[in-house]
C-alpha cells in the first residue's frame, strides 16, 4: 500500500511504500483489549502490605489475671489496640505485573497501526525538523497539516525542537520509534510516522 509523503510545511515530498503485514491486518478489538488492559495494569506499582497481627513479633504473656484487675482481659500484646501491635485491616500485597506473549503484543501494535491506516488517519512525514522551537510556529504548522490531536513517532531520536515546541501542546505527543504503543496511538485521533519511524518500524517486525 502507498502513501503520500508530506513536509511539515504540508508539500508534498514523494510516496512511500508501507509494508500490508504490518500497515494492512484486519482490525481485532480483542487482542487491542487485551494489549491496553495489559499496559494499563503495567503501570501500577505493587501495593505495600502493612504488619497484622500474625506479623508482629511481641509477646503472647498475659497482661494480668483473669479476674479482679478492672480492666479488659487482653492476651496479646500484638493486638491492634496497644502500640507497636499489628495494623487491623491494614493494606494486603497486590502485584500488579501481569504477563503477556511477546507474540501478542507485536500483533497488538501492528493491528494499532493497520487501524489508524484503515480509518484514514496516518500520515507520513519526511521529518520533524524545526529551526526554531517555537509553539505558536508548531501550532500553525499543525493548522497546515489539517491536524490538532495527533501522536508523532521519530526514528531513534526525536529532534529536539520540535519535542521542545509540541512539549506544552494538549493532545499533542512525540515518541522515538522505540517507545511505540498500542495505547498511545488509540489515545490520538491522527497517528504521524517519519520516514525514519517507517523503516524501523518495518526492521522491528521483520527483524
Amino acid at each position: 500500500m502507498n502513501i503520500t509523503v508530506k513536509t511539515l510545511a504540508a508539500a508534498d515530498a514523494g510516496e512511500i511504500t508501507l509494508n500490508p503485514e504490518i500497515f494492512g491486518l484486519e482490525a481485532r478489538a480483542d487482542i487491542l483489549h487485551r494489549v491496553v488492559t495489559w499496559q494499563l495494569e503495567k503501570r501500577r506499582g505493587t501495593a505495600r502490605g502493612a504488619a497484622e497481627r500474625s506479623d508482629v513479633s511481641r509477646t503472647g504473656k498475659k497482661f494480668g489475671k483473669q479476674k479482679g484487675g478492672g480492666t479488659a482481659r487482653h492476651g496479646n500484646r500484638a493486638a491492634p489496640q496497644f502500640t507497636g501491635g499489628g495494623k487491623a485491616h491494614g493494606p494486603r500485597v497486590r502485584d500488579f505485573d501481569p504477563s503477556l506473549n511477546k507474540k501478542v503484543r507485536a500483533l497488538g501494535l501492528k493491528t494499532a497501526l493497520s487501524v489508524k491506516a484503515a480509518e484514514g488517519k496516518l500520515m507520513v512525514l519526511d521529518n520533524l525538523a524545526l529551526e526554531d522551537a517555537k509553539t505558536k510556529a508548531l501550532l500553525a504548522t499543525l493548522g497546515t497539516l489539517g491536524i490538532r490531536n495527533a501522536l508523532f513517532i521519530d526514528g531513534d531520536a526525536v529532534d529536539v525542537n520540535f519535542a521542545l515546541a509540541s512539549r506544552n501542546l494538549y493532545k499533542v505527543d512525540v515518541l522515538p520509534t522505540v517507545g511505540a504503543n498500542v495505547y498511545d496511538i488509540l489515545n490520538h485521533d491522527y497517528l504521524v510516522l517519519t520516514r525514519a519511524a517507517v523503516d524501523n518500524l518495518e526492521a522491528r517486525f521483520n527483524g
